[in-house]
């Protein structure tokens, strides 16, 4: 008989001494994430493209709760390569729960303008990703490990112009319910969490979004009158590693804005 999943405090202090594999940890929420993370006393292993970016990143979470230098390291690389993914789970060693926010949404365009040949490339590599690193990821995990993935509720709203994007983003929910029930026998959970407007770097690189002004602007119209902030996002990737009754969830922050 298979032994269950253990019970513990699912508060995030429960995370002292595990090790995270930030995947996309160089800024915005996985940045959070591994600031909240080095806070609570967990070992972080930030993954990103930018050498530069991932030390200066690195920097910033160790001065989070100041330690020895092996409880913050990096790993450059496309997280959707599977040489990356195998050198930052050797450089890490034992791995108790991988969080990702790498990627991004291209490919955008009206279906009649969007070539064959864009199409299959916006879907190879977006839908791609997430299978990379789950399969690295499983491979790996010990029980009561986690896998937790991010979304966008452009998936449940989606405009005009984004059909080939968000029909690639939108895979990796469906690969959560999945791999929930597939990888439940070896008691690893997978989540996803569905992001609203967060300001980070990347909502800041969108046009009139960046100023203070533009953001408090797109945010006026949303529930709770604000955007959210990156470390707002990420204490929910903290909640689902340390909730150990949670799994196959989509579960959304956004501050109500689906709800407008």
């Amino acid at each position: 008989m298979t032994t269950p999943i253990p019970v513990r405090t699912p508060l995030p202090a429960s995370l002292a001494g595990s090790t995270v594999l930030l995947l996309g940890g160089s800024s915005g929420i996985g940045l959070a994430a591994g600031t909240l993370l080095r806070q609570v006393g967990a070992r972080v292993v930030l993954v990103g493209r930018d050498p530069e970016r991932l030390k200066a990143a690195a920097g910033h979470v160790r001065a989070a709760a100041p330690s020895g230098e092996d409880d913050v390291l990096t790993a450059a690389g496309d997280a959707g390569d599977e040489r990356t993914l195998d050198q930052a789970f050797e450089r890490a060693g034992e791995v108790q729960h991988v969080y990702s926010t790498a990627g991004g949404i291209g490919g955008a365009g009206l279906l009649k303008d969007l070539t064959s040949e864009s199409i299959r490339e916006t879907l190879a590599q977006a839908a791609w990703r997430p299978f990379a690193i789950a399969r690295a990821a499983a491979a790996r995990l010990p029980a009561g490990g986690s896998l937790t993935f991010s979304s966008g509720i452009l998936v449940e709203r989606p405009m005009p112009g984004m059909s080939a994007p968000l029909t690639a983003a939108g895979s990796v929910e469906i690969l959560t319910k999945a791999l929930a029930v597939e990888l439940a026998p070896s008691r690893v959970r997978v989540n996803t969490i569905r992001y609203g407007r967060i300001d980070t770097p990347l909502l800041r690189s969108l046009p009139g979004l960046d100023s203070d002004e533009g953001v408090a602007a797109a945010g006026a119209d949303a529930p709770l009158g604000r955007v959210g902030t990156a470390q707002e996002a990420a204490a929910a990737a903290l909640f689902c590693m340390a909730n150990n009754y949670v799994t196959g969830q989509i579960i959304t922050v956004d501050g109500g804005e689906s709800l407008a």
